[in-house]
């Protein structure tokens, strides 16, 4: 790589970081006296504006300092890879503490997780649940709350119990519930809840008697009851200091952001489509958002497994945000949580 290219690295790396610290456009000036002092203003002038012809660098107005781009943010990132590698996020104890504390307590451990990780980072931190079609039943247990109401609770071997309650119109027994679900629970316990819904629900209701009406109309409801229940659902961290932030400073900026995570689906389908990457970490900036309202904001997070049953943790938040302290933070706690369960720290109802 030429010299002067070396130095434009620099010049975009430290103008980054000095954006990211302050809040404040970075000059020619301030580079020059801080950061590249064997270099001249001008000589850095030239830079910038090198660095705005490559959309990595932009100016508010001709008199201002330089503010990074969405590009620069990318570039900024790719730049530092090498060093997040070695960089580790430090209080590893902690977050094994919480799994071990509330192993049996999935939702509540990533209670705690959220909490952890918005304190470190300063920003609205996030976990979406675990992906339960990935998981194996353990148990299947149903209750009438109602005279047309029914409460369905799956549980997972991995420790995991999920709840939902759907109509049901037809008469049933207290009684023929319990003749229902031992009869199934015989039949589909230790098999995934993905196959359970893709295959073993139409196998039993091809093999049942068109006269058992019954069971019939209980296997369609457990296949309702199963597909609603693997939807991924993802819980923000409650508090809100992250708002005191400049990007924050007006009410309209807070109404589209927080409008903005309240779509579910399109943020959990977001993440999914770029999992694909090998990298352990992923960030979405700009245009990943596919939303005109988030181009300046940023999606940080990482897959995590529980007993192999997936799901994502991490932080969104603006773009200028501290990148080098955040990634291996969401990154290492991610991998902790996989590998803690993994290893058996943690046990499963099942293994218990």
């Amino acid at each position: 790589m030429k010299k002067n290219e070396i130095r434009q690295r620099k010049v975009l790396r430290h103008l980054v970081e000095s954006y990211i610290a302050t809040g404040e456009p970075v000059s020619s000036k301030l580079l020059c006296e801080k950061y590249i002092v064997n270099a001249s203003p001008a000589t850095l002038r030239i830079d910038l504006n090198r660095l705005e012809k490559q959309n990595l660098v932009y100016q508010k107005h001709t008199s201002a300092g330089r503010i990074p781009t969405i590009q620069g943010y990318r570039a900024y990132i790719n730049q530092v890879e090498l060093e997040l590698k070695a960089e580790a996020y430090k209080d590893h104890e902690a977050l094994r503490e919480i799994l071990i504390k509330y192993y049996q307590d999935i939702p509540m451990a990533f209670h705690y997780i959220m909490q952890l990780l918005a304190k470190e980072t300063d920003q609205l931190s996030f976990v979406a649940e675990p992906e339960i079609s990935y998981g194996y039943l353990e148990k299947l247990d149903v209750f009438k709350v109602s005279n047309n109401k029914l409460l369905f609770v799956v549980s997972l071997d991995s420790g995991i119990d999920k709840t939902v309650i759907l109509n049901y119109e037809h008469p049933i027994t207290e009684q023929q519930i319990k003749a229902i679900v031992r009869y199934l629970n015989e039949r589909l316990a230790g098999h995934r809840l993905f196959d359970i819904q893709e295959k073993y629900i139409e196998d039993l209701a091809q093999k049942i008697s068109e006269e058992n009406k019954l069971l019939i109309r209980f296997l369609d409801e457990l296949y309702k009851a199963i597909i609603e229940i693997s939807k991924y659902y993802i819980h923000f961290d409650g508090r809100i200091s992250f708002l005191e932030q400049p990007e924050f400073d007006d009410k309209s900026s807070i109404l589209r952001f927080l409008g903005f995570m309240q779509r579910q689906d399109q943020l959990v389908s977001m993440m999914q489509k770029h999992d694909k990457q090998s990298s352990p970490y992923k960030v979405l900036l700009g245009e990943d958002f596919c939303e005109t309202d988030m181009v300046n904001y940023s999606l940080v997070y990482a897959r995590y497994e529980i007993f192999g049953v997936p799901g994502y943790l991490g932080i969104l938040g603006p773009a200028r945000m501290n990148y080098r302290h955040n990634i291996p933070i969401i990154r290492d706690m991610a991998q902790i949580i996989t590998d803690t369960t993994n290893k058996g720290i943690v046990v499963s109802k099942h293994e218990h």
